[in-house]
């Protein structure tokens, strides 16, 4: 059996890029996978089940929390969300790299039950910067800016608890920024376990042969 995959969460402020990060990152490198949320909000027109969420009724996902069928949930405006544990489960057992695009609450419960993942969080230059990408998509009211900043600094609260921080100023520069954070982080000892062991079972045969 190959190499495991690492589970990576990517946060940041919105209007970070953090979408466009993640969809650049997966075409340029095939061993990332996103992980694909479960949520009892309604879809919104285009998307599809099972493509941008999976979706289900309030009732199916406390089934599923019982179950212990999900890493990490949330609910926000009245929703709920979470992270279905089986294919993050099968997709990491194949190699791949899964991301969780999630918030701070989430990310930090991620690190909690799973010490291996890797928290990075995305972050313009500055935040004018910041304010300046919010006003150019140009399809939220001045008071919806308004909410996304200040929510900005409650978020800029828990930025210490990740393991990167990566600055999204030229797309290209931070996509191999990320895959070499996390092509690095694959090499670090608490994530070789079972090369660790491999090597010591060898060196005590060969100690024992040499006795």
């Amino acid at each position: 059996m190959g190499e495991k995959g690492i589970l990576m969460v990517i946060s940041g402020f919105s209007g970070a890029g953090k979408g466009t990060l993640v969809r650049a990152l997966m075409q340029e490198y095939d061993q990332y996978a996103l992980s694909v949320s479960m949520t009892t909000r309604a879809p919104r027109e285009g998307e599809r089940d099972g493509v941008e969420y999976f979706f289900t009724d309030r009732e199916h996902f406390e089934e599923t929390i019982r179950a212990e069928g999900l890493i990490e949930y949330a609910s926000y405006c009245g929703n709920y969300y979470g992270t279905p544990r089986a294919y993050v489960e099968e997709q990491l057992s194949r190699g791949q790299n899964v991301i969780l695009e999630i918030e701070i609450q989430g990310a930090l419960k991620i690190k909690e039950k799973f010490p291996e993942s890797v928290l990075i969080f995305v972050t313009p230059p500055s935040a004018a910067e910041l304010k300046r990408r919010l006003l150019g998509r140009g399809t939220e009211s001045t008071e919806v800016i308004g909410k996304r900043l200040a929510r900005a600094v409650e978020e800029s609260d828990g930025i210490e608890a990740y393991d990167y921080i990566v600055v999204n100023d030229k797309l290209e520069t931070c996509v191999e920024e990320i895959h070499r954070l996390v092509d690095a982080a694959r090499r670090a000892p608490v994530r070789r376990k079972a090369l660790i062991a491999k090597i010591r079972e060898e060196l005590q045969e060969f100690s024992k042969g040499a006795e």
